[in-house]
This record gives C-alpha cells, structure tokens and sequence, in this order.
C-alpha cells in the first residue's frame, strides 16, 4: 500500500455530513475535524503506513476507532459523579503535550526522565484524559484524582506471561484493556518484583499495552532486553519509550545512563 491508497481509505471510512476532512500534502497529515466545533484529530499517515506494513488492516481498523471515539469524547462533556472507581493512571512519554488541542491543561504528575503519568476517566472502550478546566466544573480537586487513579490501578488484575533466555526471566503484563503500561504505578507490584528478582530489576513501558520486568543475571540479558523493548516499541499503537529501566532503592534510571554499571559474568 501506498501513502495515497492510504489515504484515500481514511478518507472513505471515515467520511461523514458533520466532518471536514482535510490533507497536509508536506507533513502527510490527514486532519479530521467536526464541522461545527472545529475539533479534531491529526494522523500521520507515515506511521501508520509502517504500522500497516506489519499489521496490515487492524492497524487502519485501530486508527478509524481513535478517530471516531476521540471526535465524539470532544463533544461530550464528562460527568465524574459516581465514576470513582474508574479513574486510572495513564503512561505516556515526556513528548506528550501538555494541553488539549483547544488549550485546557491536562492533569499530570512526573514520574521518570522518560514518562509523565496522565489520569483519566475510563469509558468503556475508551477513556478520557482529565484537564484542570473538567476538574474545577467538577469541583474535584486534581490530588484527590490522583488518589483515586493510584488506589484504583492496584485492582486491576497482574498475571504475567513469562520467558526465559540465557539465564535471564522476562515478565509481561498484556490485558490490552489501555492500561497494561499504567501498571508501573502500582507501587505493591513493584516491591513484589523487587524482592522477587535474583538479579537486577529492570522494566520498560515500550507502548501502552505492555509492562516488562526483566531479572537480569548476566550481560546478555541487557542486550536482550534492549532489542525487546526496541520491537514493542516500534510496534505499539501508542508508544512511549524504549529506554527500559533498572529499578534501584525506589528510583528508575534509563539503563544507558548505566551501562558501565553492567555486571560481568
């Protein structure tokens, strides 16, 4: 497939009476936006070009479903009352902006040189990210939100798939319910992993729907690692980084910045 075969079946699949599609031939950015509010969203038909180049149509059929939920989330106004148990943290990287497309600020806390923990509401099959203007309409104060987000992250379930390879265990954490990643918060599962490890903890949040731990016992597991969390990224819907991390008295430091600290076999 090429850029304007792709295009060409946006544009068709996501046609509709109240959208104004338009096209930015320089940055091959497709901007879908609702005719009245004049809110939308942008793609970059480049990356998903070379997301369809592995995954074929599921990776066009995820783009119509972000579009078309994200356009309907601009016109709704969220209502937090009796949603307190669906408020949940959400990881992205540092790039991420820190405002909605028409200016409101979005809630956030630091959390590493790489990440920023976003809070949200969860829709169904969706969620909403939560800015300071929905928040004061609310009356709720964003330290309460991020109480919540935390407490509730520790419910959701944390069964691991596991994979050995020279000496060194692979954790994964993939429910593909937009909060795989956001598991990295839960502080229990954390000190479970830690005191669980023979080696050196590592983890990584290569995309939204992935969290890795890693029991790196020799170098190689390092190499391992790096090439791991590099394919997820690469193939994830929404990526974050693919610097995984070592984990080390409460702290997460990019493993690069520590590569001299490598233990030899």
């Amino acid at each position: 497939m090429k850029i304007n075969q792709l295009k060409k079946e946006l544009e068709q699949r996501l046609a509709s009476a109240d959208r104004v599609i338009t096209y930015n031939k320089e940055n091959e950015e497709l901007r879908i936006e609702n005719s009245k509010t004049k809110k939308g969203v942008s793609i970059s038909l480049g990356k998903l070009l070379a997301k369809w180049e592995k995954r074929k149509e599921a990776a066009i059929d995820e783009t119509i479903h972000y579009v078309d939920t994200s356009l309907q989330l601009m016109n709704k106004r969220l209502n937090l009352a009796g949603k307190e148990k669906e408020i949940f943290p959400v990881i992205r990287s540092t790039s991420f902006p820190l405002e909605t497309a028409d200016g409101k600020k979005l809630v956030y806390d630091e959390h590493t040189a790489e990440t920023r923990i976003f809070y949200s509401v969860d829709l169904g099959k969706s969620y909403a990210l939560l800015d300071e203007e929905t928040l004061a309409g609310e009356k709720v104060s964003a330290d309460k939100i991020k109480e919540l987000a935390r407490f509730n992250v520790r419910s959701l379930p944390t069964e691991m798939k596991t994979d050995k390879v020279a000496g060194n265990t692979f954790y994964f954490i993939n429910y593909n319910d937009g909060y795989d990643a956001s598991r990295i918060v839960n502080d229990t599962l954390i000190e479970q992993m830690t005191n669980k490890v023979e080696g050196k903890l590592a983890i990584a949040v290569p995309h939204q729907d992935v969290l890795i731990f890693a029991d790196i016992v020799n170098e190689q597991g390092y190499d391992v690692l790096a090439q791991m969390v590099f394919q997820f990224f690469m193939n994830g819907r929404v990526p974050v980084t693919a610097l995984p991390f070592l984990y080390e008295n409460g702290e997460f430091e990019p493993i690069f910045i520590l590569a001299q600290k490598k233990p030899k076999q």
